[in-house]
Order: structure tokens, then C-alpha cells, then sequence
């Protein structure tokens, strides 16, 4: 199987709450960088070309939230709740820091944990995501609500929620689909509805945060953070991104203009270099 279309196995390691499921590639010795991932997404739904231009440089953690996918226990329905666990995660095995790459939720988990734990977190990555209602941004597509909601999205659905409709994002989105599938376990275990319900429950309460109060946890991001999205994302628009970077203190912000929500696979050599460079900055 070649380097693009190979996942690491999957291995558990037990927490206080639940068996964790994670993947673990790539060099080890350095500071970790655990994966969070999407909204209905699993460790089975990162596109290995990513995986593995990171893991050339980084000790690569993609793990499953509690109650999903892979892992057990009871699946949480607030963002605090989100980062309690991967806490947990993190713990559980050992590592006293870590670099954080959230996508998406992921993403908005990443910032929640920085903020509980500022200790355990060295830098961190924030990509297609929010830190909460951002003042003047435009409302997402009714359509990528609509697809969001769906347990039964189509393969055309999510090149529309993901991609741009460009002929460069459609073949983008078929080729990241082809080895996401291809790397895909027989026993992989999608994301439930009422597992998405909570995940949902957790995203409008992040989104229930006033400004002020959104500004000032920003504020207190004092680590290095990189911020980044693609211009064209119909869900979380590239406006979130310049938002918070706009707010913490030690921030930079990177979109990508020809891209949509899936950027870091569309260009997932590029982000990759971009990544190493940050974390090695």
C-alpha cells in the first residue's frame, strides 16, 4: 500500500472514562502533535496524505472523542466536556506536552483545551473553526446545514461542504476520497446521529459566548497559534480565522484562497511544510 493511502493500526489505551482509540505514526522523541478531529468525523476519516506528510517530521496522534468511533465511554455534550476528555487522552499516555491540530470541532476543542490547560499545551493549530459567534460574519450556506445534519450525505454533498466548485476542488475532493476509502478499516464505526446531536449541543454552546467574553479567552491564548482555513469553506467562513487571530496575542493567520473546508487535504503537502515550520519556529 503506498505512503498516501496507509493509516497506522489502531491502538487503545485505557483512561479513566473510556478506552481511547488512536493512531500513532511517525518519529517519536519530540513534542507530540495530537489530532482532533471534524464534526461526524472518526480517525478514520483523515486523509492519510496528510497523516504522513506530517508524521515525516512530528510523532502524529489522531485519537477518537469519548463515545465515538473507536473509543467507548459516554459521549460528551460540551465543549468543555470535549476537552475534558482528550485531557484524559492525553494523560493516559503519558505525555506531559503536546502540540494541538484541531480541524473543524477539533479545532474548537483545541482552543477550550489551551484555555483549561495552558501547561499541557506547547502550540497549537486551528484549522476551518471558530472560536464561537464572530461579530459581522456571514450565516453558512443553508445547504452545508442541511448536509451537516444528515447522517446520509452523499459523496457529492460533502465535495460541496468541503471543496470549492472549481475543476481544481472537485478533483481535490475525489482524489482525498479515493484514499481516505482506501485506508479505511473493515470495522470502522461512523459517527452515530445521537452522537452528532451532542456534538452539535457543544458547538451552539460555544456559540453562545458574548464577544467580550470570546475576545478575552482569545486574549489569554499565550502560546504560539496558528490559525488558517480555505477563503472558500461554506460552513465556517475564512473570517473566524482573521477574528482570532486578530485577538491572540501570539497568532498567525494563513488561508488559502482556492480552498474550501478540507484545505489541509486539498494541499496537504503545503500545509504540512507550513505546520513544521510553525512548530518548529
Amino acid at each position: 500500500m503506498s505512503e498516501t493511502t496507509h493509516l497506522s493500526p489502531i491502538q487503545t489505551v485505557e483512561g479513566e472514562h473510556a478506552t481511547f482509540a488512536y493512531r500513532r505514526s511517525g518519529p517519536q522523541g519530540g513534542t507530540p502533535l495530537v489530532l482532533l478531529t471534524r464534526f461526524r468525523g472518526t480517525i478514520d476519516d483523515w486523509d492519510p496524505a496528510l497523516i504522513n506528510a506530517l508524521a515525516r517530521n512530528h510523532d502524529v496522534i489522531t485519537v477518537d472523542n469519548i463515545g465515538t468511533g473507536h473509543t467507548t465511554g459516554t459521549p460528551r455534550d460540551s465543549m468543555d466536556g470535549f476537552a475534558t476528555g482528550i485531557v484524559e487522552f492525553i494523560t493516559a499516555l503519558g505525555l506531559e506536552q503536546v502540540d494541538l491540530l484541531g480541524w473543524s470541532l477539533g479545532g474548537a476543542v483545541a482552543q477550550f483545551i489551551v484555555d483549561a490547560r495552558p501547561d499541557l499545551v506547547r502550540r497549537v493549530v486551528v484549522a476551518a473553526s471558530t472560536p464561537g459567534l464572530v461579530p459581522s460574519a456571514p450565516e453558512p450556506d443553508p445547504r452545508a446545514v442541511e448536509i451537516q445534519m444528515s447522517s446520509a450525505a452523499t459523496a457529492e454533498d460533502m465535495e460541496f461542504l468541503f471543496y470549492p466548485d472549481t475543476d481544481a476542488g472537485r478533483t481535490s475532493a475525489r482524489e482525498s476520497a479515493v484514499r481516505i476509502e482506501a485506508a479505511r478499516p473493515s470495522g470502522s464505526i461512523p459517527v452515530t446521529d445521537d452522537v452528532a446531536m451532542l456534538q452539535l449541543m457543544a458547538a451552539g454552546g460555544a456559540y453562545e459566548v458574548n464577544v467580550e467574553d470570546l475576545i478575552a479567552r482569545l486574549g489569554r491564548i499565550s502560546q504560539p497559534a496558528l490559525f488558517a482555513n480555505g477563503m472558500q469553506d461554506v460552513g465556517i467562513p475564512a473570517l473566524a480565522s482573521y477574528f482570532a487571530g486578530s485577538h491572540a496575542p501570539n497568532s498567525t493567520v494563513l488561508l488559502y484562497h482556492d480552498a474550501g473546508h478540507a484545505f489541509l487535504f486539498q494541499h496537504a503537502e503545503r500545509f504540512a511544510s507550513e505546520v513544521k515550520l510553525f512548530l518548529e519556529d
